[in-house]
C-alpha cells in the first residue's frame, strides 16, 4: 500500500506539472515552445510508465482480496473473516543495494559469461525497478543496464572536478533514436511600423530561419577487472563505478566548457560564434579593475539577448581571489554573508565547490574547476563565463552513465573489460548573444 500510494502521488505531481506547461502558454497567448513540447514528451512518458505500474498493483491488491475472499468462505472463522478484510501490498527492496548479499557487477559477469539462471533473474528485476524509477526504457533498446545509484556514491573515488556548470544548464531528454539534434533559429524576423496614412501599405518582412544541427556525443570510460577481484571482492562494483562516473561526469563538463565540436567533442561555451568577448587586458590586475568587465559582461547579455544572465562560471581560484580582496580601509570587497553594508559588489561564502551561495552583482556563481588555468599568451590564464542558464541546452541520456557492458577481450588472463558511456548534446549556439566570456592578462594566476 505505501508503495502504491507513492506512486499515485507521483502520477499527481507529473498531472500538475503538465498542467501548469500548458496553462503558461495559455496565460502568454503563444503556442508551446520546442523545450516546452520536449518536456511534455518527457512528462507523458513518464506518466504512462507510471499508470501501467499503477494498474498492476492495483489488480495485485483485488488478487489478493478475491483470494482472502475465497478462502473465508472455505473456513469462514472469525479470524479468517478479519484477516480477509485487510490487504496489503508490501514494499520490496531493491534488488541492488549497499546491503545485499550480491554484486551488481559480479551478476552481471554471471549472466552475461557464464548463463546463471538466478544471476540473470535478479538484472532482469533490476531493470524493471530502474524502469520505474528512471521512468525511461530507452537504456533497455542497447542492452544496457541503469546503474545502482549507491554505486556512484558510497566510494571514495578519485577526486575529480565534476560536472558543476552541466548539472545548472536546462536539462532535457534525448531524442528515442538518432545521433543529431535539429533546432531552427529564426534569422530575419517580421517588421512593424507605424501606417504612414490609411489604407498605405504597412511593413512588410518574410520570417526566414537557419537551421541548427548539433550532433550527439558519446561519452565513454573503460576499466580491465580481474575475475578474481569481480569473483571474490568487495565493493569492488562502488569502486570502479564510482570512478567510472566521475571521469565520465568531469569529460563532459569540460566539453560543455570548451569543446570545439570536432572529432567526437561537444561545443562548449568557449567556442560558440557571435559570443560576447570581452577582454580585460592589466599588467597589475585587481578585483576593482575586474568587476567593471563583468558588468560589461552582463550588459552586452541584456542589450544582445533582451534577457538577463542568470549564471557566472568562474575557476575557484578567481572566486578566492575575488572573494580576498580589500578596499583601501582594508574591508573585504566579497562579504561571506548577505545582508551587509554599502560598498560590496557580492556575498557568499569562502568554502565550498559547485554552486556554493557566492553571488557577483547579484547573480549566483557556480565554481568550476574544469575552466582551464593554462590559456593566453603566458598559458597562465582562465577565464570567466557569463550565461542565461535557460538558453543553455544540455540533452542527455538517462541514469548517466546509463549504460554498461562487460567484454571478455582478455579471456586468456581472466581479465574482464567494464564499458561504461552516456549520450549528450549540448546545444549552447542556439542564442549566442546569451553567452559572454571576460578573458585577457587580468586574469593571469592570482596572488594572495
Amino acid at each position: 500500500m505505501k508503495l502504491l500510494d507513492q506512486l499515485v502521488d507521483e502520477r499527481a505531481e507529473i498531472g500538475t506539472a503538465m498542467a501548469a506547461v500548458c496553462d503558461l502558454a495559455a496565460e502568454e497567448t503563444r503556442d508551446l515552445s520546442d523545450s516546452e513540447e520536449a518536456n511534455l514528451k518527457d512528462l507523458h512518458a513518464r506518466a504512462d510508465k507510471l499508470d501501467t505500474r499503477i494498474t498492476e498493483l492495483r489488480d495485485i491488491q483485488l488478487a489478493n482480496a478475491e483470494a482472502a475472499t475465497m478462502r473465508a468462505a472455505i473456513t469462514p472463522t472469525q479470524d479468517d473473516a478479519e484477516k480477509a478484510t485487510e490487504v496489503r501490498v508490501g514494499e520490496e527492496p531493491l534488488t541492488y543495494t549497499e546491503r545485499s548479499k550480491t554484486s551488481f557487477f559480479r551478476d552481471l559477469y554471471a549472466s552475461q559469461f557464464h548463463h546463471d539462471v538466478s544471476a540473470q533473474g535478479r538484472i532482469a528485476r533490476h531493470s524493471s525497478e530502474m524502469d520505474v524509477e528512471y521512468r525511461d526504457s530507452s537504456t533497455a533498446s542497447f542492452a544496457g543496464l541503469v546503474v545502482p545509484q549507491y554505486l556512484t556514491a558510497l566510494a571514495e573515488e578519485l577526486a575529480r572536478a565534476g560536472r558543476p556548470f552541466a548539472n545548472l544548464c536546462t536539462q532535457l531528454p534525448l531524442p528515442s533514436d538518432g545521433m543529431s539534434i535539429n533546432i531552427s533559429r529564426v534569422t530575419t524576423g517580421s517588421t512593424a511600423a507605424v501606417q504612414a496614412t490609411e489604407n498605405s501599405a504597412i511593413s512588410e518582412q518574410d520570417l526566414d530561419d537557419t537551421l541548427l544541427t548539433v550532433d550527439i556525443r558519446t561519452i565513454a570510460g573503460q576499466q580491465d577487472v580481474s575475475r578474481q577481484a569481480l569473483d571474490r571482492g568487495t565493493g569492488v562494483d562502488a569502486i570502479i563505478m564510482a570512478d567510472l562516473s566521475g571521469a565520465i561526469a568531469t569529460a563532459l563538463d569540460l566539453g560543455c566548457l570548451y569543446g570545439d565540436g570536432t572529432s567526437g567533442a561537444l561545443l562548449g561555451l568557449n567556442n560558440i560564434t557571435g559570443k560576447n568577448d570581452v577582454v580585460f587586458t592589466s599588467g597589475s590586475p585587481t578585483v576593482a579593475l575586474l568587476y567593471p568587465k563583468i558588468l560589461d559582461a552582463i550588459q552586452q547579455i541584456n542589450s544582445g539577448r533582451y534577457a538577463g544572465p542568470n549564471l557566472i562560471i568562474m575557476h575557484p581560484r578567481r572566486a578566492a581571489w575575488m572573494q580576498a580582496a580589500v578596499d583601501g580601509n582594508d574591508r573585504p570587497l566579497v562579504l561571506p554573508v548577505a545582508n551587509v553594508p554599502q560598498n560590496t559588489m557580492g556575498v557568499g561564502p569562502a568554502a565550498g565547490y559547485g554552486l556554493t551561495g557566492l553571488q557577483i552583482a547579484g547573480i549566483p556563481v557556480v565554481v568550476d574547476a574544469n575552466i582551464k588555468t593554462d590559456t593566453g599568451a603566458g598559458s597562465n590564464e582562465d577565464s570567466i563565463f557569463v550565461v542565461r542558464r535557460e538558453d543553455m541546452l544540455l540533452f542527455e541520456s538517462a541514469g548517466a552513465p546509463s549504460m554498461v557492458r562487460m567484454d571478455q577481450t582478455l579471456g586468456g588472463q581472466l581479465t574482464v573489460k567494464i564499458v561504461a558511456f552516456q549520450y549528450a548534446a549540448a546545444v549552447f549556439g542556439r542564442a549566442p548573444a546569451a553567452i559572454s566570456q571576460v578573458m585577457g592578462t587580468g586574469l593571469v594566476t592570482p596572488t594572495f
